[in-house]
C-alpha cells in the first residue's frame, strides 16, 4: 500500500494539479516559486499540523473572496481542497474499509477527499456587515458626511485574515474511483459523499492510514562556536539516542563501565550508534582522507549525553587503526557539507525509528518530504545521497507487505535530478498566461512511457553526463557544439545583454542530435532557441547536373597553383586536405560550400523539426513562421531555429549575397576585414594574399581553411574570446535569434525603456519577489 496520487486545487500556486508519486521516491524539480514546497505544506494543514492563512488561497480567488463581501449573488466563498489516493493491495482493504464508496468497489484505489470550506457562508457575511458597520460608524465623518479614511475590515478579505480558522472547518468526503479518469479528474457534476456516521472522525482516518514528516533545508549550518544553526549536530545524535537506541540502563556492560571508566562508557556509545554509521558510509562518508566521526562523553551519568560542556561528536584524525584515544576534534571543526549529510542522515533515521516504534495502529504509509538536501553537498554527494537515500529506510522483511515508506525530495540539483533518470520527476512549470500566478505538475514518467526507447535513453543519458539545468530554466538554448557554447555567453552580452537577467539554460546538442529534444522540449512546454549549422551537402544530381558558374558565382574548385601558395609558411596558408577528383569531390552527401546550385542540408534538426527543408535553397526562402514552432496553448513550447541565411559581403570593392556553412565560416565572412587583418593568426582564418583574391575565391578559399583538418574549432573559439568584443561583430543569424528568445523571456530593462514586442502566441508576465517557494500565492 502507498500514496498513489495527490490532487491540490485553490491552495497557492497549486490551482488545480495532480501528482502522481512514485512508491519509492518522487523529485519535484522546477524554477522557484513554482509550488514545489506547497505540496509539503498543504498535506501537513490538511493533516492537523498548522492553521490556514487567507494567504494559502490561490491569488486569483481574493477577487471572489471580496465579491461575496460586497454582497454579490453570485459570488461564493472557496474552498481548498486535497484529494488523497492510495493504491492497495488485497491484503489491505480492512485498512481502508472505511474509505470504500460502495459494495460494488472493485480495484486498488481508494480515495479521501479534506476540504478546509466555509462553515456557515450566509452567518460569515452578516458578521462581516456587522464588523464592516461597526468600523464605519466609529470613524469621524468629514463635512461631506464621508468618513475621514477607510477603516479595517475595507473587505471580506481583511475580514476572514484574523478569522479564517474560526469561520471554516474541515470537511471530509469518500472519493469513487469510478467517478474519475485516468487523470484523476472527476466527472462534470461528481459530488462525493461525506464521510460522516463513522466510528472514527475523518482526521483520524486519515492519520491512520498516513504519517508524514519533514526534513526542512538546512539554512542554519555553521562552523562559528555560537553559529545560527537551529540545533548542532550533537544535540540531534542526543535526541536520536535518547528516542530509539539501547539505553545505558539497559545495557549491563555500560553500568559496568560507567563505573568503571570513561573508555568502556565510549565503547557503548560506538556499538549503539554503529548502524548510524554504517548508514553514513553507505553515501561515502567518512570515505578515504575524511576524519571518522566518533561519538565520545563525559563519564557524570546524568549529562552522558544531554551536556552542553561535555562534547559528544568528535571526528578522529588518521586511520582506524584500533587505537581507541586517536587525535580527535570536535563537532564544529567539520565542514558544512559532511554535517548536512551527517544531520539528515541521522534525521531520517530518527523519523523512520519513530514511526516503526508505533505500536497501536502504526500507519500503513510513512511519507518524508526532504526540502533541498543539496545544501553545503559536492556533487558526488548529492548523487550518492539520493541513490542510497531509500537504503537507510530498510524495512524488516516482515513489515515490507503492509508497510510503505516513500520519498519526496525538492531540489534545485541537476546532480539529484539526472541520478534517478525521468521516472520519478515531477515537474512544476509556472504559468505563462498573463496575470495568472498558477502552475501545473508535469509527471516525467508519462513522457518516460510514451517516448522511443532509444530516444529516451539517449536523453537520459546525454543529460545527466551534461548536468544541464533544463527544469529550473526560463528558456533553453540549443546550440551546435563547443564553439556556440564557448561563444554565447558573450554574444548575449553584445546582442541581447537583457537575457543576461533571465534563467538560460545552454544545452550543445549538435545538428544531428538536435531533433531528439523535440519531445522532451514539447512535453516540458520551454521556450527554446535552436543555433545550429547549415551544413550544405552536394545533393544528388551534383555529378550530372554540372554547368557553368554564373557571374558572381562561387567556384567549387581552386586553381592548385593557389592552393600551394608559399607565403610565409604558416598553417594559414596551406590546407592540407589532399587533392582528389572533380568526381569524387562533388559526390552526394559531401560537404560543399553553402552557394553551391543544387546543395542539399545534412542537418536533421532542419530536416525533421524546423523548418523542415531538404534544400539549401528553401532554408534560405523560409520565412520566420517556417522557422517557428507557435504556441497553441500558453503553455505549449515557443521554438525558433537559427541558422546562416545570406547576407551582403563586401571585399576589394565587390559585393555578393552569401552564407557560410558553419558558425567559422559565417563569422569570418561577416567580419572579413577584421579576420584578414595580420593581428587576427590565432583565429586561423587569414588567407594568404587575400588581397589579390577575388571575393568568390576568397569565400572559398575561407570554407576549405574551415574544413581543413588542421583547422580548430576550439582554438579559434578561445582566440576570438581573447579579442575585443566590441572590435567583432556577432554573426547575424545568431544576433536575430538571441533578440527573438530576448523578446519571449527576458523583462523589459527600465533603464532603456523598452519596450518589449510579444508574439501573438505568448503573452510575458512578471513573477512577483518572493521569498523562496515558502511564500507562493
Amino acid at each position: 500500500m502507498y500514496l498513489k496520487v495527490l490532487a491540490v486545487r485553490n491552495f497557492r500556486r497549486l490551482k488545480d494539479v495532480v501528482i502522481d508519486l512514485a512508491s519509492d521516491i518522487s523529485i519535484f524539480v522546477g524554477a522557484n516559486n513554482s509550488g514545489k514546497t506547497s505540496v509539503g505544506h498543504a498535506l501537513q494543514l490538511f493533516t492537523g499540523s498548522g492553521r490556514f492563512s487567507i494567504h494559502d488561497f490561490s491569488a486569483d480567488l481574493w477577487v471572489d473572496i471580496n465579491s461575496f463581501g460586497n454582497g454579490d449573488a453570485t459570488a461564493r466563498l472557496p474552498t481548498i481542497e486535497i484529494d488523497v489516493w492510495f493504491e492497495i493491495g488485497p491484503d489491505d482493504v480492512h485498512r481502508v474499509i472505511d474509505l470504500l464508496p460502495s459494495l460494488n468497489w472493485e480495484g486498488k484505489l481508494a480515495g479521501m477527499r479534506v476540504a478546509f470550506a466555509p462553515s456557515n457562508p450566509a452567518e460569515t457575511y452578516a458578521r462581516y456587515v456587522e464588523v464592516r458597520q461597526r468600523a464605519l460608524d466609529a470613524v469621524t465623518k468629514g463635512e461631506d458626511g464621508e468618513p475621514d479614511f477607510d477603516p479595517y475590515p475595507r473587505n471580506m478579505r481583511e475580514f476572514l485574515r484574523d478569522r479564517l480558522n474560526d469561520e471554516y472547518e474541515m470537511r471530509y468526503f469518500v472519493l469513487d474511483p469510478a467517478q474519475f479518469d485516468a487523470s484523476m479528474v472527476a466527472e462534470d457534476g461528481y459530488s462525493p459523499a461525506s464521510l460522516t456516521g463513522r466510528d472514527r472522525s475523518g482526521r483520524e482516518i486519515l492519520n491512520s492510514l498516513l504519517h508524514i514528516d519533514f526534513l526542512n533545508a538546512q539554512r542554519h549550518l555553521s562552523d562559528g562556536p555560537g553559529g545560527s544553526r537551529a540545533e548542532d549536530l550533537s544535540r540531534v545524535l542526543s535526541r536520536f539516542y535518547g528516542r530509539n537506541l539501547e539505553k545505558k540502563g539497559e545495557d549491563i556492560e555500560a553500568i559496568r563501565a560507567l563505573a568503571a571508566s570513561e573508555i568502556s562508557l565510549n565503547q557503548h556509545l560506538e556499538r549503539v550508534f554503529e548502524p548510524t554509521l554504517k548508514s553514513l558510509s553507505k553515501l561515502g562518508y567518512p570515505g578515504i582522507s575524511n576524519p571518522r566521526m566518533m561519538i565520545r562523553s563525559a563519564l557524570d551519568p546524568a549529562q552522558i549525553m544531554s551536556s552542553r560542556d561535555g562534547a559528544i561528536v568528535h571526528y578522529a584524525l588518521g586511520y582506524d587503526d584500533g587505537n581507541p584515544d586517536p587525535p580527535t576534534l570536535p563537532d564544529r571543526y567539520n565542514g558544512l557539507g559532511f554535517k548536512n549529510l551527517i544531520f539528515m542522515v541521522v534525521e531520517l533515521l530518527d523519523l523512520h525509528a519513530q514511526w516503526l516504534a508505533i505500536e497501536d495502529n502504526r500507519p500503513p504509509v510513512h511519507l518524508i518530504f526532504i526540502e533541498e538536501p543539496e545544501a553545503h553537498l559536492h556533487a558526488q554527494l548529492q548523487q550518492a545521497f539520493i541513490r542510497k537515500v531509500m537504503e537507510i529506510l530498510t524495512l524488516e522483511d516482515e513489515d515490507r507487505t503492509h508497510h510503505t515508506s516513500q520519498v519526496v525530495v525538492t531540489t534545485h540539483s541537476t546532480h539529484i535530478v539526472y541520478e534517478r533518470g525521468f521516472r520519478p520527476i515531477r515537474y512544476f512549470r509556472r504559468s505563462r498566461a498573463q496575470d495568472v500566478w498558477t502552475s501545473d505538475v508535469l509527471n516525467l514518467s508519462v513522457f518516460y512511457d510514451s517516448t522511443n526507447p532509444d530516444i529516451r535513453s539517449f536523453l537520459e543519458r546525454y543529460l545527466k553526463l551534461a548536468h544541464c539545468d533544463l527544469f529550473f530554466a526560463d528558456g533553453a538554448a540549443l546550440v551546435e557544439g563547443n564553439v556556440e557554447r564557448l561563444l554565447l555567453p558573450q554574444m548575449i552580452a553584445t546582442a541581447a545583454p537583457r537575457l543576461q537577467s533571465t534563467y538560460l539554460t545552454i544545452l550543445e546538442i549538435g545538428g544531428a542530435f538536435g531533433h531528439l529534444f523535440k519531445e522532451l522540449i514539447d512535453f516540458l512546454g520551454l521556450t527554446t532557441l535552436i543555433i545550429t549549422d547549415l551544413d550544405s551537402v552536394f545533393g544528388p544530381q551534383a555529378q550530372n547536373d554540372k554547368e557553368p558558374a554564373a557571374a558572381g558565382e562561387l567556384q567549387t574548385e581552386t586553381p592548385a597553383a593557389e592552393e600551394a601558395q608559399a607565403g610565409d609558411a604558416s598553417n594559414e596558408e596551406v590546407d592540407d586536405e589532399e587533392e582528389e577528383s572533380p568526381a569524387a569531390k562533388e559526390r552526394p552527401g559531401k560537404v560543399c560550400i553553402a552557394s553551391h546550385p543544387g546543395a542539399m542540408t545534412s542537418n536533421q534538426t532542419l530536416l525533421q523539426w524546423l523548418p523542415k527543408c531538404d534544400t539549401v535553397a528553401a532554408l534560405w526562402e523560409a520565412t520566420a513562421e517556417q522557422k517557428t514552432q507557435a504556441r497553441t496553448n500558453a503553455n505549449d513550447a515557443l521554438v525558433r531555429v537559427a541558422y546562416q541565411c545570406r547576407i551582403d559581403v563586401s571585399w576589394g570593392g565587390e559585393t555578393l549575397a552569401l552564407a557560410g556553412r558553419t558558425l567559422e565560416e559565417m563569422f569570418a565572412l561577416e567580419n572579413l576585414d577584421w579576420c584578414q587583418d595580420k593581428n587576427r593568426k590565432q583565429l586561423q582564418l587569414r588567407i594568404a594574399k587575400a588581397d589579390e583574391m577575388s571575393l568568390a575565391a576568397l569565400a572559398e578559399r575561407i570554407h576549405k581553411r574551415v574544413q581543413a583538418k588542421s583547422f580548430s574549432k576550439t582554438d579559434f573559439a578561445l582566440g576570438l574570446l581573447a579579442e575585443d568584443p566590441s572590435s567583432w561583430s556577432v554573426p547575424s543569424y545568431i544576433a536575430e535569434g538571441l533578440r527573438w528568445l530576448e523578446n519571449e523571456i527576458a523583462p523589459p530593462d527600465p533603464d532603456d525603456g523598452i519596450e518589449v514586442e510579444q508574439s501573438n502566441e505568448d503573452t510575458r508576465h512578471g513573477m512577483p519577489l518572493v521569498a523562496g517557494d515558502k511564500a507562493e500565492a
